[in-house]
């Protein structure tokens, strides 16, 4: 999909026909989780064409983070998005749960979904953290390792003053509210929060069991890198708001763990940079996995 002009084509469609109609053209897989199911999503040729690439959502999210991505991606990768532990379909993770505890969750699905393949692999936000924990897990079975606004790196955040949903509020309060936590977080230029980014955050947020703040909040991608295997990436979108007048520092913290890790930014796009500025994320994403980014 996307780009905008297929999703723009759709403006007088409801939201939950966008996702459905593209959710209808995946393969849905289940894979172990606690006492339930991960489950994953895949796209692409079901001949086993193309390289697996695997694509984890950020904290509070779903497969949905990729929804202007899943299928222009398609077309080149058999692509496999995932709900992670206690998020969107999923079952929850067993307690207590950490970093490695839930990477180890994933591995087992992407075992069982490209059983014997390396796979590309990247991360949005919280999904960056559990992608180093993967990618450390995995060895070689991940041959590249792609981060999008990674969270797991310390140092200071800026708070953002978020706004909860509270009980009794109508829908249109409730639309109100997460689209202005939409401005706050994830977007660079408010006026692209459009009805169908409204409508994931409420159903993601909404949806959302396992808190990733105590995890995502933590250096622990500093212990973890170094011991994966995979080619490393880090991009961010140049209007971030987790990572304000940090993304530079989050380079030099990178480069002293992975001195030849391949760092990068968008530009016109905040901390959802997938979203905002699709076909630029998906070109520098498929350059990167096929070793052509510039350096």
């Amino acid at each position: 999909m996307p780009p905008d002009d297929v999703i723009g084509a759709r403006a007088n469609t409801p939201p939950a026909a966008i996702v459905e109609a593209i959710a209808s053209r995946a393969e849905r897989i289940p894979t172990p989780c606690g006492t339930g199911s991960m489950i994953w999503r895949r796209w692409g040729s079901r001949s086993g064409n193309g390289a697996a690439l695997v694509l984890l959502h950020g904290g509070y999210g779903s497969w949905t983070h990729w929804l202007r991505n899943v299928e222009s991606l398609a077309a080149r990768y058999r692509v496999f998005a995932c709900d992670l532990p206690g998020l969107g379909e999923s079952a929850d993770a067993p307690k207590p749960y950490n970093a490695d505890s839930l990477a180890a969750i994933v591995a087992e699905g992407i075992a069982r979904i490209a059983p014997g393949e390396s796979v590309a692999l990247c991360g949005f936000s919280f999904g960056s953290v559990i992608g180093g924990h993967v990618a450390a897990q995995m060895g070689a079975r991940v041959s590249s390792f792609l981060m999008l606004g990674a969270a797991g790196l310390g140092g200071a955040r800026r708070p953002l003053d978020l706004t909860r949903v509270e009980p009794g509020m109508t829908p249109a309060q409730i639309a109100e509210v997460q689209r202005g936590n939409l401005v706050k977080l994830m977007f660079g230029d408010a006026s692209r929060v459009d009805e169908l980014a409204v409508h994931l955050q409420n159903e993601n947020t909404r949806r959302g069991r396992l808190d990733s703040r105590p995890i995502a909040f933590t250096d622990t991608l500093i212990d973890t890198l170094p011991k994966a295997s995979a080619r490393l990436g880090a991009i961010w979108g140049e209007q971030d708001a987790t990572a304000v007048n940090a993304i530079e520092q989050n380079f030099a913290v990178l480069r002293r763990l992975k001195p030849d890790i391949y760092c990068d930014t968008i530009a016109n796009a905040g901390h959802w940079a997938q979203w905002e500025q699709p076909a630029v994320f998906e070109a520098k994403l498929t350059a990167f996995i096929e070793g052509k980014q510039a350096r």
